[in-house]
């Protein structure tokens, strides 16, 4: 008997920002989301009922990009101050701080081992860095205005950047040189990232289209007119099928990759959707907008069949779609899919709970200083730093619609977990790593200072020598 399929549903509210949030991203063991804003601040949300957020002040500008290490023990964040942060997404909130362009930096992106950060920037370029002491590794030079966005494919072989020249880069990381360019010639490349299989790539452009290339034959496989305005935001679900978009237009839509059309049109936020995301399972996604809201949302479609849910769904679109002839995603052919105009399902975040989270959060102000620790005695960690929200059994990956929930939100656990690992050894495991993180923050923190002191008395030894030149003409 089938099982009976539901459209998403609204999970959670998170309220704090001060003005436009301009990004989001999950952390890998499902605990939190950190988000990124005009307000020049950084959030990490809390997934478990009355836990507070933090927030992360240190950035000069808006903050315009945010990401997690694979690991979850890191969070990056990118500023139109020309900077780049890395914290350490707890009470502590310790940082690090490194000048990474000379014009602002738009996008920040973690190599999928965890050793490299890649960041893009309005200077034009791309940069690589070493995520322990954040050591300049090399550029990418090519684009002719502002590059909006750069991801490293899943393999971490390849990267992509989209730009305001109109144009999307392949890059062959080993060889530093671009191997493909597709023109977007329509309008400015807002955000690109890669499909999970790493075959195809998806630009988010200002002329309100969607566009999903073939990397392997370097050709147009899908262009969706689906919005009214500039798209600035989008994510792969992680079984390659299923696309959201966020709009300027108010909307998000979830698209059915391989049909090709638009499954859900998601309605929730006042003004622009300036950034959605799907967590790494699929399970939950994401958006925020121009609102300074977040909302977090249960899929309830990613485990089902796809024609399934078709099926299911037939009954209830206010506007039917047929694009069945058109060839699959992913290893299809022939021509690109044109002006899909269908609305899909659609869904009013109202037609959920009101608000899961706390109207006023409790929120832990974690201060400028390069490294900061907070002295309110509720929030005081034992031993490795991390919060006693995060210490938590592990279990299937949930989030929690109400507050009076105890339960406690579980990361997404590993066949190799599950099978060779026990519990209590896993979570020693991941508090010893977490630990090693701290010291390996903390080295860099003191390589700066010393740093700074060699530069100091670099300046005061050349003053004496410039001084002792000056007073032995007059001997």
């Amino acid at each position: 008997m089938a099982s009976v399929l539901e459209d998403p549903t609204v999970e959670r509210h998170f309220r704090g920002h001060r003005d436009a949030i301009t990004s989001l991203a999950f952390n890998p063991n499902m605990k939190q989301l950190a988000s990124g804003s005009m307000d020049s601040s950084l959030f990490v949300w809390n997934f478990k009922p009355q836990t507070r957020a933090y927030r992360f002040d240190g950035h000069k500008d808006a903050v315009t990009a945010v990401g997690f290490s694979p690991t979850g023990h890191l969070v990056a964040s990118a500023s139109r101050d020309r900077t780049v942060r890395l914290w350490i997404p707890s009470v502590k909130g310790e940082s690090t701080v490194f000048r990474a362009h000379t014009a602002s930096v738009r996008s920040i992106h973690f190599s999928p081992d965890g050793k490299s950060l890649l960041t893009s920037s309005d200077d034009k370029s791309l940069k690589m860095w070493t995520v322990h002491r954040q050591k300049f590794q090399f550029s990418l030079l090519g684009h002719m205005n502002w590059v909006r966005c750069a991801r490293f494919s899943p393999d971490g072989r390849l990267i992509v950047s989209g730009s305001d020249d109109k144009t999307i880069k392949l890059w062959d990381r080993s060889s530093r040189e671009c191997v493909h360019t597709f023109y977007e010639y329509g309008g400015f490349v807002n955000h690109v990232e890669f499909h999970p299989m790493g075959t195809c790539v998806a630009a988010a452009c200002t002329d309100s289209t969607v566009k999903v290339w073939d990397i392997r034959m370097n050709k147009l496989l899908q262009h969706y007119d689906a919005h009214t305005a500039s798209v600035n935001s989008l994510s792969f679900h992680a079984s390659g099928d299923y696309l959201i978009t966020g709009s300027n237009d108010s909307t998000m839509k979830i698209l059915d990759l391989k049909e090709g059309r638009v499954f859900y049109t998601l309605h929730g936020h006042h003004g622009a959707v300036t950034a959605v995301a799907f967590s790494p399972s699929g399970k939950f996604f994401a958006s925020a907008g121009q609102d300074s809201q977040i909302i977090v949302w249960k899929t309830n479609f990613d485990q089902a069949d796809t024609q399934e849910v078709l099926r299911s769904q037939s009954k209830k679109r206010t506007v039917a779609s047929s694009h069945d002839h058109d060839p699959p995603l992913i290893g299809g052919s022939g021509s690109p899919r044109q002006q899909h105009q269908s609305t899909g399902v659609q869904v009013h975040a109202d037609h959920g709970p009101q608000d899961m989270g706390d109207k006023s959060p409790r929120v832990t102000e974690v201060g400028p200083s390069m490294f900061v620790t907070s002295q309110h005695p509720l929030l005081t960690t034992r031993g490795n730093h991390v919060p006693s929200s995060m210490r938590t059994p592990r279990s299937t990956e949930r989030l929690h619609a109400s507050s009076a929930d105890e339960a406690t939100p579980a990361a997404v656990t590993t066949p190799l977990e599950a099978k060779l690992i026990p519990p209590q050894l896993a979570n020693t495991l991941q508090q010893i790593v977490g630990q090693l993180d701290v010291i390996t923050q903390t080295v860099s923190i003191m390589e700066q200072r010393l740093t700074i002191t060699e530069n100091k008395l670099r300046e005061v030894i050349d003053n004496q020598q410039k001084i002792t030149l000056q007073i032995k003409p007059n001997d």
